[in-house]
């Protein structure tokens, strides 16, 4: 009846192995190239042309998102936010609605990445844009930014 309690072989699984200090969660291939973001020569030029949705969608589609460098974050916010800054109240709506899911939801993370370090007079018009682009992506888009790991 009794078993033999000195021998290991019950033991399979290493279990120092699941320890949670040891863990490195994987990221896919894509995201490991480096992001350089947008580029603010081209972004610049089309805000000239008066073509800023084109520049807007230009900047969510290059946004950084997997990118480990800081200053291309910041470079790339700081040209987006110049950006949603040159487009008109009037005209936020028409943006928005332009825009696919996933551009709703990169816009909607940059808009509070603009309202962590608010410029002067940026605040009320960021407030416009999220309303719009809440109005278009609804909870869930807000819900998606907040939990995501990849930043802008």
């Amino acid at each position: 009846m009794a078993k033999n309690t000195r021998s290991a072989a019950f033991r399979k699984i290493d279990v120092d192995e699941f320890n949670e200090d040891n863990y490195k969660d994987e990221e896919p291939a894509e995201l490991q190239s480096p992001i350089s973001g947008p580029d603010e020569k081209e972004v610049i030029q089309l805000i000239n042309q008066g073509k800023a949705i084109e520049a807007l969608k230009n900047c969510l589609t290059n946004a950084p998102l997997g990118s480990k460098s800081q200053q291309v974050k910041d470079s790339a916010t700081s040209v987006t936010l110049r950006v949603l800054m040159s487009i008109k109240s009037s005209q936020i709506e028409e943006a928005v609605q332009s825009l696919d899911s996933d551009q709703a939801d990169v816009l909607m993370k940059y808009i509070y990445r603009g309202f962590e370090a608010p410029t002067e007079g940026s605040s009320a018009h960021l407030l416009s844009w999220h309303e719009k682009t809440f109005a278009v992506g609804g909870v869930g888009s807000i819900v998606r930014v907040l939990t995501d790991k990849k930043r802008v």
